[in-house]
């Protein structure tokens, strides 16, 4: 009886989470074009909401912590340079998450994943099968370094301190 509560309550979550969601980026909310990059944001998101709802006591939506993670990842996301060949984060050869943040996902998704199996079957089961397939090269011309690099950069900007900037 508490199951299908729990699991109504996600739904209504979930529902309320896609009406309200910020302006489609470039790949992850186009399902049609990238549909592995916009169901590795579904079950991040998933998670997200599994965790702040039990763990913050959120009723609703996410708290502004859990948000700005969820903002975070959906970035990340959309910038990979796998695109849609992305292997799950655990598996990827190019970590571009930050250290905080990368724990802060970890820490997310120990408590979410075992729970994903009863709550939602079908979307752990998709994550368990991408977390067995290979990592993809990286893209000509680009190495490790330079990825990440890369994805320094990126954050610099967004946090209003572009170091490439002259002031």
């Amino acid at each position: 009886m508490a199951d299908e509560a729990d699991v109504r309550h996600d739904r209504r979550m979930e529902k309320s989470i896609a009406s309200a969601a910020k302006p489609a980026t470039r790949k992850v909310h186009d399902r049609a074009r990238h549909p592995r990059l916009a169901r590795e944001l579904k079950t991040i998101r998933t998670m997200a909401l599994m965790h702040c709802r039990d763990v913050h006591g959120t009723r609703e939506g996410l708290c502004a912590q859990c948000e700005t993670l969820m903002d975070y990842a959906t970035r990340r996301l959309d910038r990979c340079v796998f695109g849609d060949d992305k292997p799950t984060c655990a598996n990827c050869k190019v970590h571009c998450y930050n250290a905080e943040h990368r724990e802060a996902v970890r820490t997310m998704m120990r408590y979410a994943g075992p729970k994903m199996l009863l709550r939602h079957p079908v979307l752990a089961i998709a994550h368990v099968i991408d977390g067995r397939r290979p990592a993809p090269e990286l893209p000509k011309g680009k190495s490790k370094a330079s990825v990440a690099a890369d994805a320094e950069l990126d954050e610099q900007r967004e946090m209003g301190s572009d170091p490439t900037s002259m002031r």
